[in-house]
């Protein structure tokens, strides 16, 4: 048994301890708590003036895009931004292309050295699954299904299904389902995808949702650039009807709102909106950085934790943020919104994503018990309030892994 000392504990479960210590025996964590007066033993190391805290977890961010870096310039309004990414990927072959592996075998090395040990990955191709399983990062790659004008929506996702049987999983690395919003995913077919993984109690699911002004749009109209653009790719549908309303009552109409859902981004959620996530209990992911890129909106950061509703902390993609580090995301996060506690940033960067992707019994916090996958930030000697230094803007320099 390794006995680490440090100047600040973080358990996330409860308040930072200073001068405290975690146990850890063959990768667990055994014990935890405050200084105490006996003798140092063989077993105990001194870590120094950092804090040690639970690895983090990008709740959602698209690895297969990161080859797409600093390709996809900043946008005004989110259709520029959509239509770019469309144009950029279509000058690339999908999935297994040397050049799209090799990004993203970097961005899995950058997203472990910026402390990160889960992802939600979400993907169109599966092209993720082997680099992840290769690596030492926790995570569940989504498979992202499009299909707006869907003739068998439930052949459509039985395809997807064996698709991923077809690539197995590990208790690390896992493969679920996600919808990519409500413009581009028929009714018919998230229904589909709720029932298939409702026979999966754990499986989680993600959707990105309310994150543009057009999004809310199209889905209260039928109208504007998102009809537009599925016109011009051919995927309109004319028997479907606009429901009216916002996005996250069509899809709580649609019965797919539980609480095994992370919905990403909410720009666009009015305080009805988050009221009913919450009830549903409904996991929010919140990308600042990537939705002033993209053009989306200003999240309103101080409603979402005002609401009630569990906050989660993504990244989003290289293709609209400009790292991997989920400490620069808490940073832009605390700047936004000076009244939410540190605390809760923390706790939705670790505790919150954790249990939303599915791995809340051994990630997330430090407990007897859960995975010993901790870092140690670098913290200055005579910090008072650990937890607004860590929502600060760490860098990578600063970290290191301790299990």
């Amino acid at each position: 048994m390794i006995r680490s000392h440090a100047a600040w504990v973080l358990p996330i479960a409860a308040a930072p301890i200073r001068g405290g210590w975690v146990a850890i025996e063959a990768g667990r964590v055994v014990g935890v708590g405050p200084p105490t007066a006996r003798a140092a033993d063989e077993g105990d190391v001194d870590l120094g003036n950092v804090a040690l805290m639970p690895g983090l977890v990008n709740a959602h961010t698209h690895l297969e895009l990161s080859h797409l870096r600093d390709r996809v310039p900043p946008a005004s309004h989110f259709m520029a931004w959509i239509r770019n990414v469309i144009e950029s990927r279509r000058q690339w072959p999908q999935g297994d292309g040397p050049e799209i592996q090799a990004a993203i075998d970097r961005a899995i090395e950058e997203a472990d050295a910026c402390g990160t040990a889960i992802v939600g990955d979400i993907s169109n191709s599966l092209a993720t699954v082997a680099p992840l399983k290769r690596s030492r990062l926790a995570a569940i790659v989504f498979y992202e299904l499009i299909r707006f004008r869907a003739a068998d929506p439930q052949g459509l996702v039985d395809d997807a299904c064996r698709e991923i049987a077809a690539r197995g999983t590990t208790e690390r690395v896992r493969i679920s389902l996600a919808a990519h919003a409500p413009y581009s995913v028929a009714p018919l077919v998230l229904r589909a995808m709720r029932e298939s993984m409702r026979r999966d109690r754990l499986a989680p699911c993600s959707v990105h949702l309310s994150e543009s002004a057009e999004e809310v749009e199209f889905i209260r109209t039928g109208g504007g650039p998102f009809r537009a653009l599925l016109e011009a790719l051919g995927s309109w549908d004319p028997a479907w009807v606009a429901p009216g309303g916002t996005p996250v009552q069509f899809l709580d109409a649609c019965g797919v709102l539980d609480a095994a859902v992370l919905a990403a981004h909410g720009d666009q959620m009015t305080r009805a909106d988050l009221e009913r996530l919450a009830a549903r209990g409904v996991t929010l992911v919140t990308c600042r950085r990537s939705n002033v890129h993209t053009g989306a909106g200003q999240p309103p950061i101080e409603e979402f934790y005002a609401s009630g509703v569990r906050v989660a902390v993504g990244t989003d993609s290289l293709a609209s943020a400009p790292d991997l580090n989920v400490f620069t995301e808490l940073a832009a996060l605390r700047g936004r919104a000076p009244l939410v506690p540190a605390r809760s940033l923390l706790d939705s960067a670790t505790r919150q994503g954790a249990a939303a992707l599915g791995f809340g019994a051994d990630y997330g916090t430090i407990e007897p018990g859960k995975s010993a996958r901790l870092i140690a930030v670098d913290v200055p000697a005579g910090v008072e309030d650990v937890e607004e230094y860590l929502v600060s803007g760490i860098q990578p320099g600063q970290i290191r892994w301790i299990g």
